[in-house]
């Protein structure tokens, strides 16, 4: 098995559509795989990582779980992707939709929350499964899109002059074949109200070997200026290969952001958040939000206290430029825009 793994971050010189989905392939999607690759105990994990991965099944890919610690239960990495006991508890005030999304579809696939920005569901699928994902509870299976239903969104942002930017998420949209990402982007080009489009995306970070050459192309269909917003939230997850991506983003003319989200016992100090501010700066990637915990049912073990996240906030931008400084924020369903918590 550990062989197998190895094998899957060995594709990572290739630069085709193939070369990556063979790691996405050889995701980690057991419980026992992923004990035995990290070396911990199953008798330590094993009652409450099976009842977690029931709820919301295990999924992490080489590149990202060749970052994480061996033998320590303690790594911020293992954090995010290991179900634990936690997750099977039900706690008031942790819901299924937390941003109460379902007020604002505008139809299957697309969600139209703020006046200027509309959001397109381009996939249900993830490389990676992150225990605190405030749509791990989506109801993807009611938005998948055929030829027609894409067609009916496009219509229906030709007919909403008001919306200048698109967010293609999912899911993750990087999931999405290169065929797929190209159609939209043709589509979106031919709306002359359309100034920008946003990646939401984890793939570059989890699997840096989707940038592809194949990919980068895509970056200069249409006129529109290309944003991706990439989710990093602890400066372990950063290294060569996925800086390596970010690179060629930037030579292809994407804007790179990053949001986090704060999280217990991942990056819940200012030294860490620091430091992912630093790192990413390095990397080419602006810091961008740091978003307050979305209270999803299954992650209330995650959470902070509002009070708590300002005071990191607050000792944050004391140590950093403040370009630097990731604005906290929380959505609050039904507001017009990200609600900052700190100023």
């Amino acid at each position: 098995m550990i062989q197998r793994f190895a094998a899957a971050i060995e594709v990572h010189q290739s630069d085709t559509e193939t070369g990556w989905q063979q790691i996405l392939q050889s995701a980690s999607l057991t419980v026992a795989e992923l004990l035995e690759q990290l070396d911990l105990p199953p008798s330590q994990w094993a009652e409450g990582a099976r009842l977690g991965h029931e709820l919301f099944p295990v999924r992490v890919p080489a590149p990202y779980l060749a970052r994480i610690e061996r033998g320590n239960p303690a790594d911020p990495l293992l954090r995010q992707i290991l179900p634990v006991l936690d997750e099977s508890q039900s706690n008031e005030g942790f819901v299924a939709d937390p941003l109460e999304e379902f007020r604002f579809e505008a139809g299957p696939g697309l969600i139209r929350k703020y006046q200027s920005r509309a959001l397109i569901v381009v996939t249900g699928h993830c490389a990676i499964n992150c225990r605190y994902c405030f749509r791990r509870h989506f109801p993807y299976q009611d938005h998948r899109l055929s030829p027609e239903r894409r067609e009916e969104i496009i219509q229906a942002l030709a007919q909403s002059p008001e919306i200048n930017e698109v967010i293609l998420s999912g899911g993750d949209p990087l999931m999405a074949p290169d065929s797929l990402l190209g159609d939209w982007l043709e589509r979106l080009a031919q709306l002359p109200t359309i100034r920008r489009v946003r990646f939401h995306t984890r793939l570059p970070v989890v699997i840096p070997q989707r940038i592809t050459k194949s990919f980068l192309d895509l970056m200069s269909i249409g006129a529109s200026r290309k944003v991706m917003v990439l989710h990093i939230n602890h400066s372990a997850e950063i290294d060569d290969a996925v800086r390596e991506a970010a690179a060629r983003l930037l030579q292809a003319g994407v804007l790179l952001l990053n949001q986090s989200v704060l999280l217990k016992g991942v990056n819940d100090d200012a030294e860490t958040l620091t430091m992912l501010s630093e790192d990413l700066f390095d990397a080419g990637i602006l810091p961008y939000y740091l978003h307050a915990f979305d209270s999803v049912a299954g992650a209330h073990h995650f959470a902070l206290p509002d009070q708590r996240a300002i005071e990191i906030s607050e000792q944050v931008r004391a140590r950093l430029p403040g370009f630097l400084a990731p604005r906290l924020v929380r959505e609050v369903p039904g507001a017009e825009s990200k609600t900052p918590l700190d100023f």
